[in-house]
């Protein structure tokens, strides 16, 4: 028996794996058609982890990473400006809490920065600040669980936040030119937090 398990050819490729597999099965050898799927092809589920990461934590991390999506480049901006638009312009540039998207301008989706695990946490990844990254609504939701490797996405270096800050500047300096929208308690917060961050920046 073990002269035969290692007449099996070993391969990186996925379906040649399964290949092997079923070639196994054919032959009516299902041990041996479990050991190439254990040894070349594990399951590698992890227990989900239930995660929440406060606004301020997150926009640390995407002045840190200058505002830029790390997988594509693009410039992404600060969540607070969004919202003060869709408060100022709700029809030309409507919200929906749960970001439908019949419901919500697709900025959105492709400008909104979001906190990514560059190695899932469901792939082994740890949850830690050296595997966050900041990406768009967008590009985090195709990535869903996959490796870099797996979908051909490079790692991009930080952009530079002096030469753009995702427009919370600009937020702010909205902010205190109409201080009607103070009333506002969502935009009370991100006033909050943006001013915080931009001290001695």
């Amino acid at each position: 028996m073990e002269e035969e398990n290692s007449s099996m050819p070993e391969t990186t490729d996925s379906a040649s794996i399964l290949h092997t597999l079923c070639t196994a099965l054919l032959d009516c050898k299902l041990d041996e058609a479990r050991t190439v799927l254990t040894t070349q092809y594990p399951f590698s589920g992890a227990a989900a982890q239930s995660r929440s990461y406060s606004e301020i934590v997150k926009t640390r991390l995407f002045l840190r990473d200058g505002f830029i999506d790390r997988y594509s480049g693009k410039k992404l901006v600060f969540i607070g400006i969004l919202r003060l638009i869709s408060f100022l312009m709700p029809e030309a540039f409507p919200y929906h809490t749960n970001w439908k998207m019949d419901s919500c301008h697709q900025a959105y989706w492709e400008l909104a920065p979001t906190l990514d695990h560059i190695v899932p946490v469901t792939r082994g990844g740890l949850d830690r600040l050296d595997n966050w990254v900041t990406t768009s609504m967008l590009r985090n939701s195709i990535k869903s669980n996959w490796t870099l490797e797996e979908i051909g996405w490079p790692l991009l270096p930080p952009g530079n936040r002096a030469d753009w800050d995702g427009l919370i500047t600009t937020f702010t300096q909205l902010v205190e030119a109409d201080r009607s929208v103070i009333e506002q308690k969502f935009i009370v917060e991100y006033y909050r937090i943006a001013k915080s961050l931009l001290v001695g920046m």
